[in-house]
């Protein structure tokens, strides 16, 4: 109880909170790609049509959240775009047709970028605040949200294959979890060294608003620089744009296609297709649990080049291994290389201001969701086995965006 009475903590939980419901509500529904696919009659380019209509929703998502998050503040924005999406499980699990579903997919995407907007926005204010690194170890939760989700639906496929049953009782495990944590978030009365009760005075603006405050004096010195909105980003957002797009397409890839590949390329049963996520998302959590230690002694820069050539190459052997233990640890190279990519390039972003962050995370939150469907066009095209390779090629880009960034050097983790 003492951990919880301390604002750190209870900030700290409640953000983790958030990031561990969007990786278990997103895993719950793909990791039931295959039983959605044989419940609609689809083929592959279908599937890879109701990724993009995912991808879809994320786009559109991305102007209306800096207007959203200036008027209600992260703390709501992460908890209304939060109960959609428990909300959004409960109706996909009795969609009737493919049209119904890839209209509940797109409105999925659309509160997908709400809430990944929203939390890192929450992330990057406490660490501002409490000048302490912890978002590593938030994305260890998005993780730790998708392993729990991948076996929570190992252990439901060995009862029944009702996406009913799963989805129900995934979506009152989230509803649950949010109204547990939701009075830990931050509020707009929570600055720099202090740490107020959470509920003292109203809900919070944007993350983005109160960095804006505490540049104030620099605005006023520089009046121009709010124009800085209006042009294209700088070289430096460009490249952590590129890296999070491409790491993203990777992670959301593995997400999505690793439990059809097991199941259709490498003809595992139904009970070990889903551990295809599992895998990806356990070596994840692991290496998300210690990033921050590995960034503070070799550098976010080395990390995640290296990381990511990891993640190309072990995928790429593995592919052209074939069968399912390869697979297996292919995928288990993927997770542990590509852990670090998201934390550094959000925490890189951060330090170039409130704009770079609030684009580097809509562009992962599109390479999240866009980059999937293209890997089913591919696959459609010639066959999953190329749509991975894409994926491994993926991860390769990675490592080149990221020797063009100029990397933060962080204190201690």
């Amino acid at each position: 109880m003492t951990r919880i009475h301390d604002p750190f903590r209870r900030a700290q939980l409640a953000i983790a909170a958030l990031f561990l419901f969007l990786g278990f509500q997103y895993a719950t529904w793909v990791s039931r790609l295959p039983t959605l696919k044989t419940h609609l009659d689809l083929n592959a380019a279908q599937v890879g049509l109701l990724l993009m209509a995912g991808g879809a929703g994320a786009v559109l998502s991305f102007p209306l959240v800096p207007l959203v998050m200036k008027r209600l503040g992260s703390r709501r924005v992460s908890l209304l775009s939060a109960l959609v999406l428990g909300l959004i499980l409960l109706v996909l699990a009795v969609t009737p047709d493919y049209p119904v579903t890839l209209l509940v997919i797109c409105l999925d995407g659309v509160a997908v970028g709400f809430l990944n907007v929203a939390m890192n926005a929450q992330g990057a204010a406490l660490e501002v605040a409490y000048e302490r690194t912890v978002m590593a170890r938030f994305h260890a939760t998005f993780s730790a949200g998708s392993l729990s989700a991948a076996l929570l639906a190992v252990g439901v496929n060995l009862y029944t294959r009702s996406l009913a049953v799963h989805f129900v009782a995934a979506a009152v495990l989230l509803l649950l979890a949010v109204g547990l944590t939701q009075s830990g978030l931050l509020t707009q009365d929570q600055q720099a060294g202090s740490a107020p009760d959470a509920t003292a005075k109203g809900e919070a603006d944007s993350t983005a608003e109160q960095a804006e405050q505490r540049e104030q004096p620099k605005q006023e010195e520089a009046p121009e620089a709010p124009k800085r909105r209006l042009p294209l980003p700088t070289r430096v957002t460009i490249w952590m744009g590129l890296a999070m797009v491409f790491g993203t397409v990777t992670e959301g890839a593995m997400n999505d296609w690793s439990s059809l590949y097991l199941k259709d390329i490498a003809e595992a049963g139904p009970e070990v297709a889903p551990l295809g996520i599992a895998v990806v998302s356990g070596m994840m959590v692991l290496a998300r649990i210690f990033a921050d230690g590995w960034r503070a002694r070799w550098g976010d820069g080395r990390i995640v080049v290296a990381g990511s050539a990891l993640a190309g190459a072990g995928l790429a052997v593995a592919l052209l291994a074939g069968g399912v233990l390869p697979a297996l640890l292919g995928f288990a190279c993927v997770g542990l290389g590509v852990a670090a990519v998201t934390p550094c390039v959000y925490v890189a972003a951060a330090r170039q201001g409130p704009e770079a962050l609030a684009l580097v995370a809509a562009m992962g939150t599109i390479g999240l969701l866009a980059g999937p469907p293209v890997i089913g066009f591919i696959a459609s095209g010639s066959s999953l086995v190329w749509g991975m390779g894409a994926v491994a090629a993926s991860a390769a880009l990675v490592s080149l965006c990221a020797t063009r960034i100029r990397w933060p050097a962080l204190a201690d983790a």
